[in-house]
C-alpha cells in the first residue's frame, strides 16, 4: 500500500474515532494531544508523505486500536511503525 493509502486509511480511522488531523507549520513532527475536549492529531504540513503516515500511525497506535477493526495491512503498518519508533528511542537512550 502507498503511503498516500495509508494517510486515507489513517483519516478514516480517526475520524471513526472522533479524532481531529490537524496540518499546522511549525517546528515539529507531529503526535497526539488533547485540547481542552477535543482529540487532536497533529501533523506537520511540511513533512514528506512517508513521515504523515509515521506521524499519524504513531499517534494511532497512542489512542489505542485493540478494539477498533482496522485492515490487517494497515495494523501491520501501525505495528511496524511502532516497533520502529521504539527500537529508535532505545538505541538514542544507549548513546547517553
Amino acid at each position: 500500500m502507498k503511503h498516500e493509502e495509508l494517510i486515507e486509511e489513517l483519516h478514516q480511522v480517526a475520524g471513526h474515532l472522533g479524532v481531529t488531523i490537524r496540518y499546522e507549520k511549525g517546528d515539529f513532527d507531529g503526535g497526539f494531544c488533547i485540547l481542552k475536549t477535543e482529540k487532536l492529531l497533529l501533523v506537520n504540513k511540511r513533512l514528506a508523505p512517508v513521515k504523515r503516515a509515521s506521524v499519524l500511525a504513531l499517534g494511532m497506535q497512542e489512542i489505542g486500536l485493540d478494539n477498533v477493526y482496522l485492515k490487517p495491512v494497515l495494523r501491520a503498518y501501525i505495528e511496524d511503525e511502532n516497533a520502529r519508533a521504539r527500537h529508535s528511542a532505545g538505541t538514542e537512550d544507549s548513546n547517553k
